[in-house]
C-alpha cells in the first residue's frame, strides 16, 4: 500500500442525510474569511470535493464538510460545506452533523447538560446549542443567518409545465419555493423521481428568469435548489417537503436552509409571526423545528432570523487513501445516477 496521502472522515446522518465531516489530512485553506476560504477550494482545490464525493469513494446523495480554525475570534471552528456540484455557503443538516462530530470527538469541549458553540460558515456566524447527555449529543438547534424573500407569487416558463407559480427566498441559498399540491404531488417517497424531474427544470427556469442576489454580498446570487412545499396549516403544525439537490436528488433531510427559506415566506406573508414555527417534515418522514426567533433587515430587504434544530447520529470512521498509481483516485461520474 502507498498513499500520497490519507484524508480521516467522521460519516454522521441527520434526518437520514448523509452530511461527513474531515476531521484529519487537510490544511486549512489559504483565506482572511470561510467565503474567501471556500471560494479558492472552489477555484483551486476542487479536487478534495471530487475525490472525496464522487465515485467510488463517494456517492450522489453524500455531503462533506471541512473543519478549520475559524477566521473570525468570536466563533469557535469553521466549517465549510461540499455538495455534489458546488459549495453552498450555508447548510442546515451539515452545521447539526458538523456540531455532532466536533463535539463527540472531543475536538470541541463537551458541556453537560448544554454546550454553546458559534461556528464560521461562508454564510456568516452562526449561533449553536448542543444538548448532551452522558457524553452524546441529543439535539442541535442553530441559529441561521438572517433569511429573506426577493419574489412572491412569480410566474415562471418551465419546460414541459407551461406557467408555474414560485417563491424565492435566501436561507443560506436561494430557493424557488413551489406548491407541491398545486403541482400534482404529494411528496411521498414513490414520487421521488418525478420530483427530481420536475424540480430539476423549475430550478432552472428560476435561474435563468428570476434575479436573485444577496444584497451584502453578490458573490451569493442564483437560485440553486426547488423545494416543493405541501400545505401550511398554522403555528404549531407540520408540513412536508422536498428540496431538489443538484445534479438531481432529493435531501433525505427536511433541508435546514430550505426550511429557514419557508419560514421567511410564511412571515412575509403573515402567517407566522416571531416566536412561531411548524415542525418540517421530509419525504421520508424526518424532522426539523423550525421557528422564528427575531426579524431584522439584509440591505434594505426585511427578514427573520430562524432556528433549526434536530438531532444527527455518527455512523462511522472512514480513512480514505489516494494511491498516485489508481487512475481513478481523483473521481468519477456516470450519468445513470449523476444526471448530469
Amino acid at each position: 500500500m502507498r498513499w500520497e496521502k490519507t484524508v480521516t472522515v467522521i460519516g454522521c446522518q441527520v434526518g437520514g442525510e448523509d452530511n461527513h465531516v474531515i476531521t484529519g489530512g487537510v490544511l486549512p485553506p489559504p483565506g482572511e474569511t470561510m467565503f474567501e476560504r471556500k471560494r479558492w477550494l472552489e477555484t483551486e482545490g476542487d479536487e478534495l470535493r471530487k475525490a472525496l464525493l464522487f465515485e467510488p469513494r463517494g456517492k450522489v446523495t453524500l455531503c462533506v464538510n471541512l473543519v478549520t480554525p475559524p477566521c473570525d475570534p468570536r466563533a469557535d471552528a469553521g466549517m465549510i460545506i461540499m455538495e455534489s456540484t458546488d459549495y453552498p455557503p450555508m447548510s442546515g443538516s451539515n452545521t447539526i452533523c458538523t456540531t455532532t462530530v466536533l463535539l463527540e470527538t472531543g475536538m470541541l469541549p463537551m458541556r453537560e447538560p448544554e454546550t454553546r458553540i458559534t461556528l464560521d460558515t461562508p454564510a456568516g456566524l452562526v449561533p449553536v446549542v448542543a444538548t448532551c447527555r452522558d457524553g452524546k449529543v441529543t439535539a442541535v438547534e442553530f441559529t441561521n443567518v438572517p433569511s429573506f424573500v426577493t419574489h412572491l407569487d412569480a410566474m415562471l416558463e418551465v419546460e414541459g409545465l407551461g406557467a408555474v407559480k414560485a417563491d424565492v427566498a435566501y436561507g443560506g441559498a436561494f430557493f424557488a419555493i413551489v406548491d407541491a399540491h398545486a403541482l400534482g404531488f404529494s411528496v411521498a417517497p414513490h414520487e421521488a423521481r418525478d420530483l427530481v424531474d420536475v424540480g430539476t427544470r423549475i430550478k432552472q427556469a428560476a435561474a435563468e428568469q428570476l434575479k436573485a442576489v444577496h444584497p451584502e454580498n453578490p458573490d451569493i446570487h442564483t437560485v440553486t435548489f426547488t423545494e416543493f412545499a405541501c400545505p401550511f396549516t398554522g403555528a404549531g403544525s407540520h408540513s412536508r417537503n422536498a428540496v431538489i439537490v443538484s445534479p438531481g436528488r432529493i435531501d433525505r433531510s427536511p433541508c435546514g436552509t430550505g426550511t429557514s427559506a419557508r419560514l421567511a415566506v410564511l412571515h412575509a406573508r403573515g402567517l407566522l409571526r416571531e416566536g412561531e414555527g411548524y415542525v418540517s417534515d421530509s419525504i421520508i418522514g424526518s424532522e426539523f423545528g423550525g421557528r422564528i426567533v427575531g426579524t431584522c433587515t439584509v440591505g434594505d430587504i426585511p427578514a427573520v432570523r430562524p432556528a433549526i434544530s434536530g438531532q444527527a447520529w455518527v455512523t462511522g470512521i472512514f480513512q480514505h487513501g489516494f494511491d498516485p498509481s489508481d487512475p481513478f483516485r481523483g473521481g468519477y461520474t456516470l450519468p445513470d445516477t449523476w444526471f448530469a
